[in-house]
């Protein structure tokens, strides 16, 4: 994001956090306040009129959120309103990033349920269930498939995952199967899962290796990677023998390959320049 829409965002999670999650019983709702979030998200990706008139700097924010009010009130709780409204009010460098602020909220919010170490469950339910959908071209293309009822999809992920799952990770699982914004499902994931970090403040770490981790050995990668990125990190560790030994960690863009075939690849690229 440019900068006018960083500042507009984190004004936006400011007073998401102050008027809305720090209610007594905001964890209690805070999957249907995301799921009515993802809602409007929705409403604002097909009304292309609608949310260019919302981002346009030069609407008075009072018809905005009067507007806002005209479509939502009645349909979605009164604290979704307020979301939308203070969404809505910021100033934003273009439409595309309002929608995209708002989706980031929403997953806040649905997150908002999970707290201390389940964050950490959340993180994992979403990179296993990502891991499996690349496992499973079938699986994949039962949940891809185009022309699908949504209500088909729905009961899949239902099927899938209730009673295995938390409530956020089968709301964050539905939404981006259900719509992907554009995106694979697999970048859905990985980037609903890059959010829930972010807001742990924290980085995750896929880590590849060729025989399962101890958990000393991650807790001393932790250590290393925390001194390196100054930020906690959460760990997705996953087994490929391929790589025959070493590891490969990649946070964000950044790939680190200490793996030995790594190694001996980069040998042969050197041999052959």
């Amino acid at each position: 994001m440019r900068g006018i829409s960083r500042n507009s965002l984190a004004e936006a999670t400011r007073r998401l956090d102050e008027n809305v999650l720090a209610s007594a019983d905001a964890a209690q709702h805070a999957v249907s306040l995301g799921g009515e979030l993802f809602e409007v998200v929705a409403l604002l990706g097909n009304e292309h009129s609608l949310r260019r008139w919302l981002a346009d700097q030069a609407n008075p924010v009072e018809k905005k959120t009067g507007l806002i009010g005209q479509i939502l009130e009645g349909k979605v709780s009164p604290s979704t309103v307020i979301v939308v409204n203070d969404v809505v009010s910021q100033p934003w460098a273009g439409p595309r990033d309002m929608v995209d602020a708002l989706e980031r909220l929403a997953v806040y919010a649905t997150v908002a349920s999970v707290e201390g170490t389940r964050l950490d469950e959340l993180e994992d339910e979403l990179f296993r269930f990502e891991r499996i959908v690349v496992a499973e071209p079938e699986l994949r293309a039962a949940l891809t498939r185009e022309g699908v009822d949504v209500s088909h999809l729905h009961t899949l992920i239902e099927n899938l995952l209730s009673g295995k799952v938390n409530s956020a990770t089968l709301a964050l699982v539905d939404e981006a199967v259900t719509r992907p914004r554009a995106r694979t499902l697999e970048q859905a994931l990985d980037y609903f899962g890059q959010l829930v970090a972010e807001r742990a403040q924290r980085y995750i770490a896929v880590v590849r290796s060729a025989v399962p981790l101890s958990e000393a050995h991650q807790d001393r990668l932790r250590t290393l990677l925390r001194r390196r990125y100054g930020r906690e990190i959460h760990l997705n560790t996953e087994v490929a023998p391929e790589i025959v030994g070493g590891l490969s960690i990649q946070v964000g863009d950044e790939v680190i390959d200490g793996t030995i075939a790594g190694r001996i690849a980069e040998v042969q690229r050197r041999l052959a320049g």
